[in-house]
C-alpha cells in the first residue's frame, strides 16, 4: 500500500483530512479512488491502515481502519554529521541517509566548506530538506523521521558529541593507520555512533587535531579518495551492516 505523511493524527480519530500536498498526490498523480486503501504515518511512530472515504475537488478524507505495528528501529543509533557541500549532493545524502536508517543528521560548516547559507536561504533549505526526509521515509517504510537541525560550526559539533557509550568517528583521507573494518572488528558494538564526514576540500590539520582532543577516532574507508556524498553513504552502509539492521536475518 502507498504511504502518506500526516503530521498530526489526533488520538482516537476516525476520519482524517489529508494535508493539501498529500491530497493532490492522491487525486492528481496516483488518481486513487474512494475505497482504495493506504497507510498514513506521522513520523513519530504512529502508522494506520486507512481507506479513502471521500475524494472531491476540495479535499481528500480517509477513514482509519486499524493501527499498524511499526517496524523495529535499528539497534544502532547513528548521528551523521555531514559538512555542507555544493549542488544536489546534500539532497542525495539526506535521501539515502534516511533510507539507511540514521537517527539524526547534523550539517556543519568547517574551514573548507564552500557553501555558506544566509538566513533567508537557510529557511527555504530547511523546508526542502524536511520534505526530502518525509518523501524518503514514505518510500522506505520508516515510521520515525530522522532528526534534522540547522547547520552548526565544526567546533560546536565536536564539543557537543560527549555522550557516554558513543563511538566518535571522523573520516580523513590522509589517515593511513586505521580503517573502518579493523575498528569495527576490534571493539564491542556500542549503542550510538557519531560519524563526521568532511567537505569537498577535506579537513585542515587544525580541525583534525581539535577532533582528536575530544576523542574522535580518525578513520579511512579505503585507498580511493571518495566524494563527500559517496563517503557518507558508504560509511552508513558499513555501520548498519556490522552493528545495525542492514541484515537479511533481521
Amino acid at each position: 500500500m502507498k504511504r502518506f505523511f500526516v503530521e498530526q493524527i489526533p488520538y482516537c480519530a476516525d476520519l482524517i483530512l489529508m494535508p493539501e500536498k498529500e491530497a493532490n498526490h492522491i487525486k492528481k498523480v496516483l488518481r486513487m479512488k474512494e475505497g482504495d486503501r493506504i497507510i498514513i504515518f506521522d513520523g513519530k511512530g504512529k502508522e494506520f491502515e486507512s481507506i479513502i472515504d471521500k475524494v472531491s475537488y476540495k479535499e481528500v478524507r480517509v477513514r482509519i481502519i486499524k493501527n499498524l505495528s511499526s517496524r523495529p528501529l535499528s539497534p544502532l543509533k547513528i548521528t551523521l554529521a555531514q559538512a555542507v557541500v555544493k549542488g544536489p549532493a546534500l539532497d542525495y545524502i539526506l535521501q539515502k541517509a534516511t533510507e539507511l536508517g540514521v537517527t539524526d543528521i547534523v550539517f556543519f560548516y568547517s574551514e573548507r566548506t564552500v557553501v555558506k547559507l544566509n538566513t533567508d536561504n537557510l529557511g527555504k533549505k530547511m523546508i526542502r530538506w524536511q520534505e526530502i526526509i518525509k518523501s524518503a521515509s514514505k518510500q522506505c517504510g520508516r515510521a520515525f523521521l530522522p532528526g534534522l537541525k540547522p547547520p552548526i560550526s565544526f567546533e560546536d559539533l565536536v564539543k557537543g558529541a560527549t555522550n557516554k557509550n558513543t563511538l566518535r568517528l571522523i573520516l580523513w583521507e590522509r589517515e593511513e593507520n586505521h580503517n573502518i573494518k579493523d575498528l569495527l572488528q576490534s571493539v564491542h558494538p556500542v549503542p550510538h555512533v557519531v560519524a563526521i564526514v568532511g567537505p569537498e576540500g577535506g579537513f585542515t590539520d587544525d580541525e583534525i587535531h581539535f577532533a582528536k582532543r575530544y576523542d574522535f577516532r580518525l578513520l579511512s574507508i579505503g585507498r580511493r579518495v571518495l566524494r563527500s556524498d559517496t563517503a557518507s553513504i558508504a560509511l552508513l552502509s558499513i555501520l548498519q551492516y556490522e552493528w545495525g539492521d542492514l541484515s537479511l536475518s533481521l
